[in-house]
């Protein structure tokens, strides 16, 4: 099945990349999984990672922040492999109104913030960045969350 968009990109920059549906982690997730289980049987996927690092976000005390930076950084890099694998080649449109995108764009908002609360603001600031770079913002992926 491909992906790719059914029309070809006037402005000249790169397609927007959409990766694949898994219907295995956005059933599970859909049920209310413990993220802990999602991440134990869907490790490459971005999604449990990031929702494990929101919620490391929300205990808010610094062994969690930590914790939350290492999930968010898993989910992240975890996405980029499949981004990779998608035909993204580090740059162009990753829409977060695509479903399988958000993981992703979860995993890299996390980053983003974690990042901030131990003091790597380089790094929170690359992440926001990246948001943008990547045609959404900080507020539409947040809202993904709930």
């Amino acid at each position: 099945m491909s992906h790719a968009p059914t029309h070809r990109n006037l402005l000249g920059g790169p397609d927007p990349v959409r990766l694949p549906a898994d219907p295995d982690v956005a059933a599970a997730t859909a049920r209310g999984d413990d993220p802990v289980e999602l991440a134990r049987t869907f490790p490459a996927s971005s999604l449990p990672w990031a929702l494990l690092a929101e919620a490391a976000l929300r205990d808010g005390d610094e062994r969690s922040v930590v914790t939350a930076y290492a999930f968010a950084r898993t989910g992240y890099h975890r996405g980029l492999d499949a981004l990779r694998r998608a035909g993204w080649r580090g740059q162009g449109p990753i829409p977060a109104d695509h479903e399988p995108n958000q993981g992703f764009l979860r995993a890299l908002l996390a980053l983003s913030r974690a990042a901030s609360l131990i003091g790597e603001d380089g790094e929170a600031e690359r992440c926001a960045q990246f948001l943008v770079d990547s045609g959404t913002s900080v507020d539409e992926v947040a809202a993904l969350a709930g």
